[in-house]
């Protein structure tokens, strides 16, 4: 997708109206036509597995990455193996942080993600994600209106201007039932933390499971102030 900052605004937002009422799939389908250089962004989180699979029997050959960040859940790691022998996902990518937890420790302190949520998430996923989008024209995520006030003004397309490349997020009118529904009737692997009151799985030191009635992101980095780990920054959601 080549663009200039002037015709941006214009093609994004005309894509965007066009395909608001799209289905996911339509949705895949038409960003991959217009750039094979797209790249998904897994967390293996419900909404990513459905992305995932929808994803495969669009293109199998699509770029996939996820963010380990060294301390995610076993069962996260575990439903990374599941889904690659369902689905086989080629061209998966492990992108990984410049530090090591040791290098980290030896750094800024051990346990950074107590004392500083934001600086842990800073070098185990942002900068590392800031530094694999460079390689890419856009990049596919599972974010939903639905899921937080940061979210809800989200685009089916928009602009990225933290990372400089094309957003595209196929669920973003989905809803948390929605979800459900495809992972059942398509047989989509899941990591089971979900059925133990986890709707959204971070890292495993700054994930909670969520009591009912409590906002679904209440379990990440509880006890702070946050509620993105800077992925997604809310400024852009809003617009």
């Amino acid at each position: 997708m080549t663009t200039t900052v002037s015709t941006i605004p214009e093609w994004i937002e005309q894509l965007a109206e066009e395909f608001e009422q799209a289905t996911p799939q339509e949705i895949i389908a038409e960003a991959l036509h217009r750039d094979p250089n797209m790249t998904f962004a897994c967390s293996f989180g419900a909404e990513d597995m459905v992305l995932l699979d929808m994803l495969m029997k669009v293109n199998p050959e699509a770029n996939v990455f996820y963010l380990d960040t060294n301390v995610l859940f076993e069962e996260t790691y575990d439903l990374r193996d599941r889904a690659v022998e369902k689905y086989g996902i080629p061209n998966l990518r492990q992108v990984l942080p410049a530090l090591t937890l040791a290098e980290q420790a030896a750094q800024h302190g051990d346990e950074l993600w107590k004392r500083d949520p934001n600086a842990c998430c800073a070098i185990r996923k942002v900068t590392p994600l800031k530094q694999v989008l460079t390689e890419y024209d856009g990049w596919i995520t599972g974010i939903r209106r639905e899921q937080a006030p940061t979210r809800a003004n989200a685009k089916v397309f928009e602009w990225d201007d933290k990372f400089g490349l094309v957003k595209v997020n196929p669920l973003v009118r989905w809803t948390e039932g929605q979800v459900w529904r495809y992972i059942k009737q398509n047989d989509v692997p899941y990591n089971p933390l979900h059925d133990q009151n986890y709707p959204s799985i971070g890292c495993l030191h700054c994930t909670r499971p969520v009591n009912p009635g409590e906002d679904p992101r209440s379990g990440r980095w509880a006890g702070f102030a946050k509620t993105e780990c800077g992925l997604h920054p809310s400024a852009q959601l809003r617009r």
